[in-house]
């Protein structure tokens, strides 16, 4: 990485988001003074403030004082006191993504794009440069969990970046090696809710790969195949279809772990891996870590020993272990809030945790969201054994009438669910579960708002 030309204290409004945090945490350890606000306090944020960042809790036109450039959060206003502030001191101003791709030139970068998976297929890269001893660089959305860090400075060429297409703004980078997990219907609201646009977008990220760079695609992914005629870097794809580079074959699940297989086309050799983590989305995503691995020429003992070592990470199918009174119980916390990710969860513990009852305590995430894709969410959670619903959590969007969490829950009543709860406040969860616990064996909490708060309540409540 470049240092950057007369810019020394760099300020994140929103510095609390996963995305901002991890790369002020790479800033800070270059040696750039770092300041950042955020409307509301977190562990994290105490520890960046230990390490030596200042951090201010609540948004004001003094927080910004002396800082050289501001780096924004997607979820921040125009009229954000301090943004409006550096307007008028001529204070340069840029989104997360472009910071990130500053950071990322000079590296040899890797940055993985796709509507689910993105987070986990990164961290998976990172754990398998680290098992081959090449100390990369890393930024991801969310906590890996054999280091509890969502980013790390290393020492050597390669950096490892999560690409998110959530307000378009991952176009702002140029990797050498672009990943692309999947593409779904989520996140439209920025494109106007039109998927072609969405579809543009990943085009264009793809096209800012260099021509001496390359592209690992999902050979499966129907939206992947339909702009893969428009991209004119050299592309590998992965996936179980027979004309894919790296073909997934033999995948055997038990017990929340998998054996599975790769056949290499291009050397004809299969190579076998084992990974600790349920369902078959993380057999591709660790498929598409290994294809990328493989690419850059790692030898095949540190590609496997980086998957099967790799714990995973935060709030992606977390498990933590609680006892009520006298019954031990699982407790799983994903992060997954569109249905396809939420279907995926459900496979992965099923698959895991056979004949057990479970308990899912969801929280819808976006009206939008919710608005577009409603009878998706109705067909996957009638899928559930026992199902809470909690409000849906905003993401500052306006609410849209006829959409909320009392519908979601009369829609799955009428067609079938024979156990589904509204519950108001987060308060009354304890009080809930105490009542249930007799009816299911493991417990989820479910989706990307402030539901990892009722894990934590859970957690502090019973944890064994």
């Amino acid at each position: 990485m470049k240092f950057f030309k007369k810019v020394k204290h760099i300020h994140f409004i929103g510095i609390g988001g996963v995305g901002m945090i991890g790369i002020a945490k790479v800033l800070l350890k270059k040696g750039y003074k770092i300041s950042g606000s955020d409307i509301s306090d977190s562990r994290e944020l105490r520890k960046l403030e230990k390490d030596g960042a200042k951090v201010f809790i609540g948004h004001s036109s003094k927080n910004i004082k002396g800082a050289d450039l501001l780096v924004i959060s997607s979820a921040i206003s125009s009229r954000n006191p301090e943004l409006v502030q550096a307007k008028k001191d001529s204070i340069t101003s840029i989104p997360r993504a472009e910071m990130l791709g500053s950071i990322m030139i000079g590296y040899e970068s890797i940055a993985v794009a796709g509507s689910h998976g993105k987070t986990t297929t990164t961290s998976m890269i990172a754990k398998i440069l680290s098992v081959a001893n090449l100390s990369p660089t890393y930024v991801v959305g969310g906590k890996v969990l054999s280091t509890d860090e969502n980013s790390d400075l290393g020492e050597g060429k390669y950096i490892v970046a999560e690409a998110d297409e959530s307000d378009g703004s991952f176009v702002h980078l140029q990797p050498d090696v672009a990943v692309l997990t999947n593409i779904d219907d989520d996140h439209l609201a920025h494109f106007n809710n039109i998927f072609e646009n969405l579809l543009d977008s990943f085009v264009l990220f793809s096209e800012n790969v260099p021509f001496y760079g390359y592209l690992i695609i999902n050979g499966d992914d129907k939206n992947i195949k339909k702009i893969s005629k428009r991209i004119s870097r050299s592309q590998v794809t992965f996936g179980e279809s027979k004309h894919c580079d790296y073909k997934i074959i033999k995948i055997i699940s038990k017990n929340g772990k998998q054996d599975f297989q790769i056949f290499d086309k291009k050397t004809r050799k299969v190579h076998k891996f084992k990974i600790n983590l349920p369902g078959k989305h993380n057999v591709f995503n660790a498929t598409a870590a290994i294809a990328v691995a493989l690419e850059e020429g790692i030898s095949i003992s540190s590609i496997r020993n980086g998957i099967k070592e790799f714990t995973g990470v935060g709030r992606r199918y977390e498990k933590h272990d609680i006892k009520i009174d006298d019954k031990s119980l699982t407790l799983i916390d994903d992060y997954g809030h569109h249905p396809l990710e939420i279907e995926s969860n459900i496979k992965a513990y099923k698959e895991e945790y056979k004949n057990k009852k479970v308990c899912m305590i969801f929280q819808p995430h976006r009206f939008s969201r919710t608005a577009q894709l409603f009878d998706d969410f109705i067909k996957v959670l009638k899928q559930t054994d026992s199902l809470i619903m909690l409000d849906i959590y905003s993401a500052s969007e306006k609410p849209i009438k006829g959409i909320n969490s009392r519908r979601i829950l009369e829609t799955l009543k009428q067609n079938g669910h024979k156990d589904v709860t509204y519950l108001k406040k987060h308060d009354d969860v304890i009080d809930l579960i105490k009542k249930k616990k007799d009816d299911f064996d493991i417990l989820v909490t479910q989706g990307a708002g402030s539901v990892s708060n009722i894990c934590q309540i859970i957690k502090n409540q019973w944890e064994a």
